[in-house]
């Protein structure tokens, strides 16, 4: 869920404002639990518990249902939210816009070296650190990728008609560098292209395996376990990555016209200050449940 810096949105702003609240939703990240539970684990009343669920309902971060217990009726409570997006720069509310997410494996060109592999959340495709399996049929299953160096291109959806012009362009997706096993300080220069324009250069500061992924299987073990979220705007202004400006190259540098194709291209270059390699999330691996999020926004 995106959500906006507005005032329209201060019932999640004020939800998650609250040390208190915060706590409940780590909680309830473990599983869902009824009010005397956080409340004991908090060392508060039920009353002032039920307050804080009440906000954060009203915030759709938690729900609630009522279920007969040993004592009669209790209320358990549920984490209903599994990711959100907090926008400073709003879309422009001129502009209309269509959104779309494609697999991390439904790639459709690559040139990879090891350590590099694939994997669905059931399993391994193919085999490690052997860029052969790349081209594998069950590649489009995979929700999760990795190289050492080389790229990935993904074709991306380009509805516009011919009467109309884009005016920004938005790729979410969770990412890090490649290393043998993992490395927290392995920093990696990532790149990202569209249409062959290089918007701008990402160093990652390294690949992240201390600690679980909430959504890696069970499976996946001492490896690579979660990404960061980066979120890529290209406006009339320019390129940034959340937020702080990587280069110059405007949404008009990029050729997004009725009936051709939009590329993407993400790349960790042999000739890169950190060769550092990349790995890419999507659906049921890392932190954050998606595949790579497009936005293009038009007029």
């Amino acid at each position: 869920m995106d959500i906006d810096i507005t005032l329209e949105n201060m019932d999640f702003l004020e939800a998650i404002s609250s040390e208190t609240r915060v706590k409940i939703i780590s909680m309830l990240n473990e599983g869902p639990l009824n009010i005397g539970d956080i409340a004991a684990n908090l060392g508060i009343s039920t009353a002032i518990v039920t307050r804080h669920i009440q906000k954060l309902e009203k915030a759709r971060i938690v729900r609630s249902e009522n279920v007969a217990g040993k004592r009669g009726m209790q209320k358990i409570c549920y984490l209903d939210m599994d990711m959100a997006t907090l926008r400073f720069r709003s879309r422009s509310k001129s502009e209309d816009y269509y959104i779309h997410t494609i697999p991390v494996g439904q790639y459709i060109s690559y040139n990879v070296k090891p350590t590099c592999g694939l994997a669905s959340e059931k399993g391994v495709i193919g085999i490690i650190d052997d860029p052969r399996y790349f081209a594998d049929p069950d590649h489009i299953k995979a929700s999760i990728l990795w190289f050492g160096s080389g790229w990935v291109e993904y074709r991306l959806p380009n509805y516009l008609l011919s009467n109309q012009t884009a005016k920004s362009m938005e790729i979410s997706l969770e990412i890090c560098s490649e290393a043998p096993g993992y490395n927290e300080n392995w920093p990696s220069d990532i790149s990202f292209h569209v249409n062959g324009v290089n918007l701008g250069i990402w160093t990652c500061p390294g690949d992240f395996g201390r600690n679980r992924g909430v959504l890696t299987p069970d499976w996946w073990n001492n490896q690579t376990q979660y990404g960061l979220l980066k979120n890529i705007l290209v406006n009339e202004k320019g390129s940034f990555i959340d937020g702080l400006k990587m280069s110059d190259v405007t949404i008009n540098d990029l050729n997004l016209v009725y009936g051709k194709d939009i590329i993407l291209r993400i790349a960790n270059y042999e000739d890169a200050r950190n060769v550092g390699g990349v790995t890419i999330f999507g659906k049921n691996f890392g932190n954050y449940n998606q595949d790579i999020k497009i936005i293009i926004g038009y007029r």
